[in-house]
């Protein structure tokens, strides 16, 4: 019988227009790190690593990777946390609110791009 395969978590790409922008919102506001970032010649569109915990994405800035306005969905354990620490922050461009729905609390922040990012806790059974 032959190897079988094996996947990993997913890394969504978000496309991106500005790095200036994109890291103000994903890394002084939401608390992520770089891993990498690569650009095939200066003044070529950027595309980088960033991360928070196990959550990992890559941010674009080339034509095609992605699509703006598209959505992440993100489990958590601790959105009253995240929610306070975001808030603390005071970031001028967005003020994100805990939403309590039937399955879980949702915190969703939308970037510079459209892009969004919900962050649940999901509820126990």
């Amino acid at each position: 019988m032959g190897e079988r395969m094996q996947t990993s978590s997913a890394i969504p790409l978000l496309r991106i227009f500005s790095e200036t922008k994109a890291k103000e919102f994903y890394i002084d506001f939401l608390g992520f790190s770089v891993d990498w970032e690569h650009r095939f010649e200066k003044n070529f569109p950027l595309y980088l690593q960033a991360r928070r915990g196990d959550l990992v994405v890559h941010l674009t800035e080339h034509h095609g990777d992605a699509t703006p306005g598209s959505t992440i969905f993100v489990p958590v354990i601790g959105v009253g946390e995240l929610h306070a620490e975001l808030t603390a922050k005071n970031y001028g461009y967005s003020k994100p609110s805990i939403q309590y729905t039937g399955w879980g609390q949702v915190l969703e922040v939308i970037d510079p791009f459209c892009n969004r990012i919900r962050f649940c806790e999901l509820s126990g059974d």
